[in-house]
């Protein structure tokens, strides 16, 4: 009796034991993350019972949650690890709220798959704040029934801006309900027509802004001629991503993240088809990285190594085929793209996903983040000036007091 009792009381401690640890978990747009999010918990906790994980509730955008996050750390609840904007981690950084991840990488980075690319998505200043767990460009989605329905082709569909938008204006001339083209008003996508014309936001060491030059001029550009050659809507983002699978949205310049999305929604009315981004530069093109890294909050020795057990588990080849196969994301990790026993059965029945991932290949550069405290309040001035283009304002003026404000307001000048 006595030995059936301390081999009780041995396993329940053995028990408590393996469940010593738990980690708050933030991160943001719950449409495309809730489901992804959920089995990459349950793959590591599995894999890990020693760790018990909790999600935050979502927040709904990656600016949403970077202001959460800091918040929270100065009310003193952070969580304790948190997956932020590409575009978004640099505003934690400066405000000393995130870890470093040096201390916790392997000696070869390389061969664990993390390439000085991936890397340098998470690199600020010779260290490590954080690690790529998703990546996507922007993509054209197209809906094939409505291209051959206004006398287009999907074997000659147009690779220049100029042809997609004559094509779009033909798609929106088939009724009243149907839509040509749509694209949001925003600073990622507004970066990445203007990387397509060998433009770039800022100057390489961040001391002035760039982009009212004859590229950047040309990128704010497409959106007014989005709307006045070819009747682009000023629907909202949530309307247009319902619009599209719906069937009434001919191309839709959207992230390729959002492949699995659509191609459920649109079920057997229409072979959702992904088409690259036109490149409109001959030389010094790049399509900014959007997606999220992984950063690690807490302060206590205790938890960061359980932290770090985490973020490796989900920046590796385990949790990026997860993140891939769920979510249409291109890895972040160059072991899955290497080995075809992770992905290679996914590819042969995605087409879609090797074309938006190999544009991630050939094209993807830094999604850039405007720096100091001000950096996240300037995307949103971006947003506003992009919707003013498209409603008819002047763009040569309109972009070139955009630049002088966000020179004024991010202390450039």
């Amino acid at each position: 009796m006595k030995h059936l009792i301390l081999s009780a009381g041995l396993a329940l401690s053995a028990s408590a034991a393996l469940a010593e640890t738990e980690l708050r978990v933030h991160y943001a747009i719950p449409t495309i993350w809730t489901e992804t999010q959920d089995k990459l918990t349950a793959a590591f906790m599995a894999a890990h019972p020693e760790v018990t994980l909790t999600l935050d509730g979502p927040a709904e955008g990656y600016e949403d949650g970077a202001q959460r996050l800091l918040r929270e750390h100065v009310a003193g609840t952070a969580p304790d690890v948190a997956y932020v904007g590409l575009n978004l981690w640099r505003v934690l950084e400066d405000r000393g709220v995130l870890q470093p991840l040096d201390p916790f990488l392997p000696a070869d980075p390389q061969a664990a798959g993390y390439t000085p690319a991936l890397l340098s998505l998470g690199r600020f200043e010779d260290t490590q704040w954080g690690l790529g767990t998703s990546a996507s460009t922007l993509v054209m989605y197209v809906n094939p029934v409505l291209v051959e329905q206004a006398g287009g082709s999907m074997e000659d569909f147009p690779t220049s801006f100029d042809g997609v938008i004559e094509l779009a204006a033909m798609i929106d001339a088939l009724s009243d309900t149907t839509e040509g083209v749509w694209i949001a008003r925003h600073d990622w996508r507004f970066q990445s027509l203007l990387g397509s014309h060998g433009g770039r936001p800022m100057t390489e060491d961040e001391s002035d802004i760039t982009f009212d030059d004859a590229a950047g001029l040309a990128a704010a550009g497409l959106y007014q001629r989005f709307a006045t050659e070819a009747g682009m809507s000023s629907m909202s983002e949530n309307d247009a991503r319902q619009a599209f699978p719906a069937g009434t949205l001919g191309i839709m310049f959207e992230s390729s993240s959002l492949l699995t999305r659509f191609t459920e929604g649109a079920g057997d009315s229409f072979d959702v088809t992904v088409k690259p981004l036109p490149v409109a530069a001959e030389e010094n093109v790049y399509f900014p990285t959007g997606g999220n890294a992984i950063v690690m909050l807490t302060e206590d020795p205790a938890k960061q190594q359980a932290a770090w057990d985490y973020i490796a588990f989900v920046t590796g080849p385990e949790g990026q085929k997860i993140i891939v196969e769920n979510t249409g994301y291109a890895p972040a990790n160059k072991l899955v793209l290497d080995d075809s026993a992770y992905l290679g059965s996914y590819y042969a029945e995605n087409a879609n996903a090797r074309t938006a991932h190999a544009q991630v290949a050939d094209h993807a550069g830094p999604w850039y983040a405007f720096p100091g405290a001000e950096g996240v309040a300037v995307t949103d001035l971006i947003a506003a000036a992009l919707v003013e283009v498209t409603e008819g304002a002047e763009v040569e003026p309109t972009i070139t007091d955009l630049a002088e404000t966000l020179r004024l307001q991010l202390g450039m000048k």
